[in-house]
């Protein structure tokens, strides 16, 4: 299938930096600790590294369709993606998953550009991906925990991959039953090309995709990664944090973890996991307890987080309609199978 060139839209560009600005300037008036330095830093570099690592993201996927490496990264997970009807090409997203989540989506987004796999392909590679996504993250959050929480952190760990691989089960047997069964691309030979031809491929295909993508990627990520910069100065993430803490502890948990749940929604990540610890240590918690605050903790922050962090790169990567969709249904997918795992951790230790 031959490349359609992308064109940018840069007057919509001009329109979003408008509104994008229009927002600063509310911020700047109403909210009293916000200025110009903490712009900079609070939001002109995070938005930067945020476009930075998307492009790097979709660049990554273009290289690796167009060069043919598509059919040695779904070697791996080919087994699997068969019997759920997804194919090579999403296996090979899923592989790439394990290495950078943005690669893969960047991926999933050029075969369905291309129409290469259909929009319900799109969609279930993308929540599967939430199995690669566990174990990227893995290594970074796993010492912390467990150095803080010990046994019950360990046990908090075995929960949570069992709803992560639950719920990858039931996403590769709806693919299964669902999907059609020979699946919308060929499985072909592959197409034997020089060094040469293949950078030129390549090469082409981002002169003629990249600008453009890049582009209109700006037009959706700047106003509403400011958007969400002002909601959080106003105090509304942390206000929405607070509110929802109060209502499940005193709802589900003991008054003595209050502090531990209200603290897993700070900004800083292991502030909650550190009070879990302490609250452990003393004896305020059983090892149960814990393990169930800490749940809990992930169930409402999480969700809370995306919106703030991973709504834009979502809606940068796919568009507002599609990227907001993804975003909400993965996050509730989650959200419902570690309420199912965590009631049968409940019910059965």
């Amino acid at each position: 299938m031959a490349h359609k060139k992308v064109e940018p839209k840069y007057r919509i560009l001009i329109i979003s930096l408008f509104v994008s600005a229009g927002l600063l300037v509310f911020g700047l008036i109403f909210i009293d600790h916000l200025n110009l330095q903490k712009i900079s830093t609070g939001l002109l570099r995070p938005l930067g590294r945020i476009m930075i690592f998307i492009s790097i993201g979709l660049v990554g996927g273009q290289i690796i369709e167009v060069s043919g490496w598509v059919r040695y990264l779904g070697i791996l997970a080919a087994p699997l993606f068969r019997f759920s009807n997804l194919g090579r090409r999403c296996s090979s997203a899923f592989t790439a998953a394990f290495f950078s989540g943005l690669v893969a989506n960047g991926m999933l987004l050029n075969f369905y550009k291309e129409e290469k796999i259909s929009r319900r392909q799109l969609f279930l590679t993308n929540f599967i991906n939430q199995f690669p996504a566990y174990f990227l993250h893995l290594p970074t959050t796993f010492f912390i925990v467990v150095s803080l929480t010990g046994r019950a952190g360990i046990i908090y760990f075995l929960v949570t991959f069992a709803a992560t691989l639950f719920r990858t089960l039931l996403f590769l047997a709806y693919g299964h039953f669902k999907l059609p069964g020979n699946g919308p691309e060929p499985e072909g030979s592959p197409v034997q090309n020089s060094g040469a031809e293949r950078s030129k491929r390549i090469w082409k295909g981002l002169k003629d995709k990249m600008p453009a993508r890049i582009v209109n990627i700006a037009v959706y990520v700047l106003p509403i990664y400011t958007l969400i910069y002002v909601i959080n100065g106003l105090g509304f993430f942390k206000w929405a944090r607070n509110w929802m803490a109060q209502y499940v502890v005193t709802t589900f948990m003991p008054v003595e973890a209050l502090s531990m749940v209200i603290l897993s929604f700070a900004a800083e990540f292991t502030s909650g996991f550190a009070a879990a610890g302490a609250l452990l240590e003393a004896g305020v918690l059983t090892i149960k307890q814990t393990v169930l605050a800490l749940l809990i903790g992930n169930i409402i922050a999480f969700p809370l987080r995306a919106l703030r962090h991973q709504l834009p790169r979502y809606i940068g990567v796919f568009s507002p309609r599609m990227g907001t969709q993804l975003l909400l249904m993965g996050q509730g997918f989650r959200v419902l199978s570690l309420i199912f795992v965590g009631v049968i951790y409940y019910l059965i230790f």
